[in-house]
């Protein structure tokens, strides 16, 4: 396992002050799809430690928002532009919460990851289980045309996520930036054109 002060993204995290080294994966992922546009609403799901809501409150600026969401706590942000919101991701009313409360989103970004057990067959599960939650609550919340960024891990269970998002978005891509270390499984799906079935 390597030591995280010899991470290359990890140690250029720190210099440039971004909350964690998954802030570059979301900046590539942004350079290779373009999905962030200035004044949008962005819903972070699993948002701690607060890196991507980072990069999208920059990205959307300041007549833009970002709710970040997630049950852990999270350092106050110095972006004025970032909502927090402290939920479980799995509470049933989320959704409704969402939209009651701010309307429907431009895009719902997530970077959800179980606490890795190094057995494989169980992180992949529960990686998949936290992404079919993103997808679910996108259904709830996402403007039509809307966008959808989200992590997986690599596996017997993929394939079934992503036909399943094939069946809501126009466009369908996986992408794995270079922030990821090369050993990991994770990748990232990324749907645009979201089509409710309403």
């Amino acid at each position: 396992m390597n030591n995280l002060s010899d991470d290359f993204y990890y140690k250029k995290a720190k210099y440039v002050g971004y909350r964690s080294r998954a802030s570059f994966k979301l900046l590539e992922l942004n350079d290779k799809f373009r999905f962030f546009t200035k004044g949008q609403f962005v819903v972070d799901l699993g948002a701690a430690p607060g890196g991507w809501a980072q990069i999208a409150a920059k990205k959307i600026g300041k007549e833009g928002k970002v709710l970040a969401i997630d049950k852990a706590y999270m350092e106050p942000f110095k972006e004025n532009n970032v909502i927090v919101l402290h939920q479980d991701i799995f509470n049933k009313q989320l959704g409704t919460m969402i939209n009651k409360t701010y309307g429907s989103v431009d895009g719902l970004i997530s970077d959800c990851a179980p606490n890795i057990s190094g057995q494989y067959g169980r992180d992949h599960s529960i990686q998949t289980m936290l992404a079919e939650r993103a997808l679910e609550l996108a259904q709830e919340v996402l403007k039509d045309a809307g966008y959808f960024v989200c992590k997986l891990f690599q596996g017997s269970e993929t394939q079934e996520l992503i036909r399943e998002t094939k069946q809501i978005f126009g466009l369908v891509k996986l992408f794995k930036p270079k922030a990821s270390r090369k050993k990991s499984s994770e990748i990232y799906l990324y749907g645009y054109n979201y089509q409710s079935k309403e």
